[in-house]
């Protein structure tokens, strides 16, 4: 029975876990892969259990490697945040903020508030990598990022994240794109297109489990049918595209439409429902100055836009 957990070793763990690879862990690490697979193994043995299954498609831990990696980030977290306070109490922290953010809030939000950051800090060092959700909330509570731009669709379970604030930005309404010239245009006019009347259409969206999917699903079901989607993508362009060759109808956000080009679609409310994804910041519950200020930059940046139907959040 180990007494004590190697904060090292749970550095490593928790880097390969993050990455879904040793080789990308230990990279990042400035190690050799052999190095960090040694580390691993000695945790392993300690422990008297597997933290890791190694696949062809990468590195996933285990169910008693999820709870230590969990257990990580935070022991982690609270190291990093201490080192960062201790540097800001004797005056040596450098201006630092890693934000991560899905790829249209990187596109509608993170560039106008990046800028006026930069132009406030000019000598911060501010980075931006691309986490498609549920992902990145691990990676706020490590330390890894300081901010994390994520969404959540009408019934998805949201992501339990003790130890992290949450602070919405953005309703994204939902909107139904149906092909030009499609029957359901004609009475399109009064109100939209009720859902209930949508039961035999063919519908185009992500697969099982991707969040716009589940949100369709729960959608339909109060109505009384189950989507019968028949291409899938996770890609709102490619949407939009099969949209436009006639060959279903789809709901996607407000946002996805006012940056593409959507001349071969023609774009509805559902009558009676305004269905809208959540998009929202993460961050730790004691941010520092500079997270602080992108928070006010993103809320600025937020109320700027022109979303159709959509709602400002505080």
């Amino acid at each position: 029975m180990v007494r004590e957990l190697d904060v090292n070793r749970l550095l490593v763990l928790m880097e390969v876990a993050h990455a879904r690879s040793i080789a990308e862990a230990a990279r990042k690490l400035a190690f050799t892969p052999s190095a960090l697979s040694q580390q691993i193994a000695k945790l392993e043995t300690e422990l008297g259990t597997r933290l890791l299954e190694r696949r062809p498609g990468g590195v996933t831990p285990t169910p008693v490697g999820a709870v230590l990696v969990d257990h990580a980030e935070r022991v982690i977290g609270e190291l990093r945040q201490a080192r960062a306070a201790l540097d800001a109490a004797i005056g040596t922290q450098p201006q630092r903020l890693a934000l991560g953010s899905f790829a249209t809030a990187a596109q509608l939000l993170v560039p106008t508030a990046l800028a006026a950051l930069q132009a406030r800090h000019p000598r911060a060092e501010l980075s931006l990598v691309a986490i498609e959700p549920p992902e990145g909330y691990g990676l706020v509570t490590s330390g890894d990022l300081d901010v994390l731009i994520t969404h959540r669709y009408p019934g998805v379970a949201p992501v339990p994240h003790p130890g992290l604030d949450r602070q919405p930005l953005l309703d994204d309404p939902l909107r139904l794109v149906v092909p030009i010239g499609h029957r359901l245009t004609e009475g399109a006019a009064r109100g939209g297109i009720d859902l209930d009347g949508l039961e035999n259409e063919t519908w185009i969206s992500g697969a099982p489990g991707i969040p716009n999917r589940t949100c369709l699903e729960t959608l339909a079901r109060p109505v009384g049918f189950e989507p019968r989607v028949a291409y899938e993508s996770a890609d709102y362009h490619v949407i939009l595209a099969l949209v436009g060759a006639g060959l279903g109808i789809a709901l996607v956000p407000a946002s996805i439409l006012g940056g593409a080009d959507h001349s071969h679609v023609s774009v509805h409310d559902l009558r009676g429902h305004a269905p809208a994804r959540e998009i929202s910041m993460v961050h730790r519950r004691r941010p520092t100055a500079l997270v602080h200020e992108l928070a006010t930059v993103l809320h600025t940046a937020a109320n700027g836009t022109s979303l159709s139907g959509s709602r400002r959040l505080p």
